[in-house]
């Protein structure tokens, strides 16, 4: 793709890179807290040893924050690579998470979820992928990416999975979702899910153009003082992309838990409707009407 385009290609660009990333990527006035502490920021798993151990260290954080739950979220920018992590105590028992989770079987029923996954087909190996405009648009016309899933390991006390895509659309790579969990008792599990992925020029370039425009008002959790009137200063820019992307995702993984079932479609969609919008200042795109009508005819593909 050349460096210049005309004004009218450059914003159909900044549209489209901004979905890519975007996917592959309390109440309603809830105003979470700050970045959880450096225990929070690992990147990627920590393994059967550490899991319980980290969610332990993050106590005080789970106990007390702003998202009315035990979750905490945490982002960090290292040169071209942006990272995505929540740690969660979800109220579903391990069996259930970890069905949802071991194998390709369920991961489209997770995925199609969010807002701009327009398609999704699995087999054993991985996920091929449709991705858009938040806003209804043909699969055909969406950016095409291949994740490879791996389990690497599955017991009954520990799961360890994850999607990884080496190459993405407009500059983009080194895509990983990961995914660890373990009973945290008889009715609860512990996960922690990370979303990471590589930004070259080209991504770079539309991204920026993207957030001094469309995106300038959007924002993520994480927090740096106050403004002017008493309120949290919430992150914008790249940080808040990957941020509310890594919640959707963490709340596909909740909706899907909750209600499993090929004929539960409709209580999934409500489901993750509902909880983004108890962050509504963060996540809100689109009426729930809306979403929902569009969901429907994506999952008939």
């Amino acid at each position: 793709m050349p460096f210049f385009q005309p004004p009218a290609v450059i914003s159909r660009t900044v549209r489209a890179v901004a979905a890519v990333l975007a996917c592959v990527a309390a109440q309603a006035h809830a105003t979470p807290t700050a970045a959880p502490p450096a225990a929070a920021a690992s990147g990627g798993v920590v393994g059967p040893e550490a899991l319980r151990a980290r969610f332990d260290a993050l106590h005080d954080s789970l106990e007390r924050n702003a998202f009315g739950r035990p979750l905490v979220l945490d982002s960090t920018q290292n040169g071209d690579h942006l990272l995505g992590e929540v740690y969660a105590s979800i109220d579903e028992p391990y069996p259930q998470i970890a069905s949802a989770l071991e194998g390709t079987d369920h991961w489209c029923s997770i995925l199609l979820l969010h807002l701009n996954v327009k398609r999704c087909h699995a087999d054993p190996q991985g996920l091929d992928m449709a991705l858009g405009r938040k806003f209804d648009q043909p699969a055909d016309q969406a950016y095409r990416l291949h994740f490879d899933y791996h389990l690497n390991k599955a017991t009954p006390r520990y799961l360890e999975a994850g999607l990884s895509a080496t190459e993405g659309p407009l500059g983009t790579f080194d895509y990983r979702i990961e995914v660890e969990a373990e009973p945290l008792d008889a009715s609860r599990t512990i996960l922690h899910m990370s979303y990471a992925y590589g930004v070259g020029l080209a991504a770079r370039v539309a991204t920026s153009a993207y957030l001094a425009t469309a995106g300038s008002a959007k924002v993520g959790f994480s927090t740096s003082g106050r403004e002017a009137d008493g309120q949290p200063h919430y992150l914008g820019g790249v940080r808040g992309l990957i941020e509310r992307n890594t919640m959707r995702y963490y709340l596909a993984i909740e909706a899907y838990a909750a209600a499993p079932a090929p004929g539960q479609l409709e209580r999934r969609l409500n489901e993750w409707f509902d909880a983004t919008e108890r962050y509504a200042r963060q996540l809100h795109e689109m009426d729930k009407p809306q979403y929902i009508a569009m969901k429907r005819e994506e999952a008939r593909q």
